[in-house]
Formats: C-alpha cells, structure tokens, sequence
C-alpha cells in the first residue's frame, strides 16, 4: 500500500466572539489529536478589529492567554499571511477566529488505498455540520406534518 506521508489537509476558519477563542476549544482539538481522528498541523489565532485590520498570532506565542502546552503542531508556519488574506474575510471586524490546518487521518488511509488500486479522488465537496442538520431537521419536519 502506498504510504502517503500526510493526507488531505483542510483549513478551518473557526470564529468566536471577543478577540481569543477559550481553552475548550483548544481541548477538544488536543482530545481529536489524542484519538487520532486528525492531525493539528499548523493554527493561527486571527483578531480582526472594528477597523477590518487582522492581528495574527501562533497559537504558541499565546503564552498564559490559553494553556496550548498540550498541544503539538506538525507543520508549523503552513498557515500563514496568504491564508489570512484569503480566508480572513469571513471573519466579522470586532471578533476572533483560529485558522486550523487539520490533517483526517482517515481521509489519508483512504488515499492510500485508492492509490493502491490505481485510483485516486478527484473531487470532494464538504457540507457544514450546520447546514447538515438544519435539512435533516426540516425533512423530518416535512416527514411528521405528512404523517398527520
């Protein structure tokens, strides 16, 4: 089986009120890392201000703001400027976001056997756990007013 050294990487714009996001969200990063559900490659904590103007700061330079002494970056500085300046708008002025590069550790097993069998992926499309759930919610919905 090929062994692919990293799998799909996506970036994770993650915002949160006030300019830092709190040390449960670092926590339940570390807990996914520890199961080895993903692999934290790279994070950025990303303050925008009322102005629109971006401070940018790796999350080990937080210092005693989060306790991230548990967390271990794999590819630190792959998350950088040119992210920030594609991928920061989504983030309202006056508010915070982490930039998380994240590897699926599943996602790279798959690869490699698709490579295997001389296959390889030539598309994926995510859909947002939110917009998930608010169709599932209005099926079911549909389903119970058609059931009355």
């Amino acid at each position: 089986m090929p062994d692919f050294e990293y799998g799909p990487v996506e970036i994770l714009v993650v915002g949160f009120p006030g300019e830092r996001p709190d040390a449960a969200t670092f926590e339940a990063i570390g807990d996914l890392v520890e199961a080895g559900d993903i692999r934290l490659l790279d994070a950025v904590v990303v303050s925008r201000s009322e102005n629109g103007d971006f401070d940018i700061v790796e999350i080990e330079d937080l210092g005693d703001e989060i306790d991230v002494t548990e967390i271990e970056l794999e590819a630190n500085g792959l998350v950088g400027e040119e992210d920030v300046a594609e991928l920061g708008d989504v983030i309202p002025p006056g508010t915070s976001g982490a930039m998380l590069a994240i590897e699926l550790v599943w996602a790279k097993r798959l690869a490699s056997r698709f490579a295997e069998s001389g296959g390889m992926l030539l598309q994926s499309e995510r859909i947002p756990a939110p917009v998930v759930n608010a169709i599932m919610a209005e099926a079911e919905e549909a389903e119970a007013a058609a059931a009355e």
